[in-house]
């Protein structure tokens, strides 16, 4: 395996994957939920992702195609119109996630944390393209590398989040952060237009 490629893709995938947004969400839940209770939230919602993007990865272009007869340019360009959404939430209000007080811990983990904060739209995109760019072990690898760096900053967010919270860089990173998260979500929606473009041709 070329070393080059497989820190080409984890290094793609961490930029999608995006920890810092995660901090910035556990630090968010602190006031609610206990030590514990967030150690299980980020392992719980990692290994839920996991699942997910493994799942993509090997059977994500035969469901689009011939389950839910979608190409994939579909998915990319409807993909990135919610992570701009998501992006412009956190640039404009502040925050990407707003948990209902009524919610129960063991959906949360699944929804919004695993699915769409971990598996998002781009994730699974690239769980699905990726392997012809990059062949599908180095894929599965830069996947479980990348998962395992944002489960680490996950555990450690509270550290994190209240370092940033003493020194006031907690609120224009989230911005900053959701300018990132639109522009990528904007990306894939060219992406998905150009691949449609091709399709025509």
């Amino acid at each position: 395996m070329n070393l080059k490629i497989i820190v080409g893709c984890i290094v793609a995938l961490l930029a999608l994957v995006n920890p810092l947004q995660k901090i910035l969400i556990v630090t968010s839940l602190q006031e609610r939920f206990t030590r514990e209770e967030l150690r299980y939230i980020s392992v719980k919602s990692t290994i839920t992702a996991a699942l997910i993007l493994i799942f993509f990865l090997f059977l994500g272009e035969l469901t689009f195609s011939y389950v839910f007869r979608v190409e994939l340019y579909s998915f990319q360009i409807t993909c990135g119109a919610v992570l701009i959404y998501n992006g412009l939430s956190g640039l404009l209000k502040g925050f990407f996630l707003k948990v209902d007080e009524h919610i129960k811990l063991a959906d949360l983990t699944t929804v919004p944390i695993a699915i769409p904060m971990i598996a998002g739209p781009a994730t699974i995109t690239a769980a699905v393209t990726f392997p012809v760019q990059y062949g599908r072990e180095i894929t599965i690898i830069a996947i479980l590398i990348a998962l395992v760096i944002n489960l680490f900053c996950m555990l450690q967010a509270r550290r994190i989040g209240n370092f940033l919270i003493k020194y006031n860089f907690m609120n224009p990173l989230i911005r900053i952060i959701g300018l990132i998260v639109a522009t990528i979500g904007l990306q894939m929606v060219f992406d998905g237009i150009t691949l449609f473009i091709r399709s025509l041709a």
